[in-house]
């Protein structure tokens, strides 16, 4: 999810966007599918599962995962078992579960699990993802597809890999509730026993990351954390898809108005001074809509995408102090 600020600019954005021709749109789409060029792609997920999860979290039965609802229990169980699967140690207070109150649906909670890393002096990485959506409007299925199932199933890839290949790091993944109704499950978090700010090191949050006709994503956070540049330019040189960086600046800084950092979960983190990077794409037609399917993702995208994201974070941990 982000939030209005960026749908306004989306709004104004379109005039322009309107302007340009069908034929010079069809054009500028063909050329956004290639890979960047000469890039060895490093690969570390398991692309069929990655779809095949995508599917089952996206699907019907999950109901579009809102918080309090049987879809979004649902949605919460299957990011347990991913986690108990991988396996990740247990971190919340009833197991990987992590309960927090909400005014109006009842109890949320965030799935956490902890892997520790083969330096305990070092701190702790977190790794975050949105696991809930909007439910059903109107006898309609939201079943976000890409906002934000696609974070969700890269966040149980990640575990995954990091559970077979140990890292430096002790890491926290975390899939939190209640994103889309104003970052609470992340709130809770921070403001939980299972957090400390003067011992993390970063968050890297994931929220949509499985579709852009451009082959872009942004990783944003590195005005507020310029150390961050030239490791995110390091997996540029690793990665199938075209890491952007922007959308972090205040929106008094001229050029970039558009600011995200507190449009998803990586806002409760720098509210308390915590680094973050955070992976997403630009919106697209089907945000926030019933249409955010599954059919709309293109795997290879995806994949390329999920693996970039492993390898940015096997590049944090081999590159953080």
């Amino acid at each position: 999810m982000r939030l209005t600020g960026k749908r306004l600019v989306l709004a104004f954005s379109l005039v322009g966007v309107c302007a340009l021709s069908v034929r010079v749109a069809t054009d500028l789409r063909r050329r956004a599918v290639a890979p960047p060029t000469g890039v060895d792609v490093t690969h570390h997920v398991d692309r069929d599962r990655l779809m095949a999860d995508l599917r089952q979290v996206a699907s019907a039965e999950f109901e579009g995962r809102a918080t309090g609802t049987a879809g979004g229990l649902k949605a919460r169980a299957w990011v347990a078992d991913a986690f108990q699967r991988a396996p990740l140690e247990p971190a919340g207070s009833s197991g990987f579960l992590e309960p927090f109150p909400t005014k109006d649906h009842g109890e949320g909670a965030n799935v956490v699990g902890r892997l520790a890393g083969t330096e305990p002096g070092l701190p702790t990485i977190v790794v975050s993802a949105h696991y809930d959506h909007l439910g059903r409007k109107n006898g309609a299925v939201y079943y976000g597809a890409d906002d934000n199932a696609s974070g969700t199933v890269t966040l149980a890839a990640a575990a995954r890999w990091f559970a077979a290949h140990r890292p430096r790091h002790t890491m926290v993944f975390v899939a939190f509730d209640g994103e889309e109704i104003g970052l609470l499950g992340s709130k809770a978090f921070v403001r939980s026993p299972l957090f400390n700010a003067s011992q993390t090191a970063i968050d890297v949050n994931l929220d949509m990351v499985s579709r852009n006709d451009r082959n872009e994503i942004y990783a944003s956070g590195v005005y507020r954390s310029p150390w961050l540049k030239p490791i995110v330019m390091d997996v540029q040189r690793r990665a199938g898809v075209t890491i952007k960086i922007g959308h972090d600046r205040p929106a008094k800084k001229r050029g970039d108005p558009d600011d995200w950092t507190n449009e998803s979960d990586q806002g409760a983190f720098n509210d308390v001074h915590v680094p973050f990077l955070y992976f997403g794409v630009e919106d697209h037609a089907d945000y926030h809509k019933p249409t955010d399917t599954v059919d709309k993702i293109d795997p290879t995208f995806f994949g390329n995408a999920a693996d970039m994201i492993v390898e940015a974070l096997v590049t944090l941990d081999g590159k953080l102090h």
